[in-house]
């Protein structure tokens, strides 16, 4: 996951205000709080990718890898308890969350559902 794509883009502390909060009253943002010793992490990640890139824009993925920098502040502010841990921002608010590992199915209709 690189910032190659603007739907799907790594973010740290300094920038999930504009990245985040901000850019969640153009289109909703799912963060992915994840740790690269996780394994549920490693195996969501590529179908969240795979979920967003199909939706053409509508939703954008930022991706904060909890143990870089002060990300961890985030995972406190946000009271993340397990990774990966994904949360749905909109209007710069949350909106709503998963925990775990999930199947595309599952996330799909998470995603449509809110």
């Amino acid at each position: 996951m690189t910032d190659d794509n603007p739907n799907v883009y790594d973010i740290q502390l300094e920038d999930f205000e504009a990245r985040v909060l901000e850019a969640s009253h153009q289109r909703p943002v799912l963060v992915d709080f994840w740790a690269d010793w996780c394994p549920p992490c490693i195996a969501l990640a590529p179908i969240l990718q795979t979920v967003i890139l199909e939706q053409d824009g509508a939703i954008a993925l930022a991706k904060l890898e909890v143990d870089e920098g002060e990300n961890m502040k985030l995972a406190g502010r946000y009271q993340v308890r397990g990774f990966p841990t994904v949360i749905l921002f909109r209007n710069g608010e949350e909106q709503a969350r998963f925990t775990g590992a999930q199947t595309r199915s599952s996330i799909e209709i998470f995603i449509d559902s809110h």
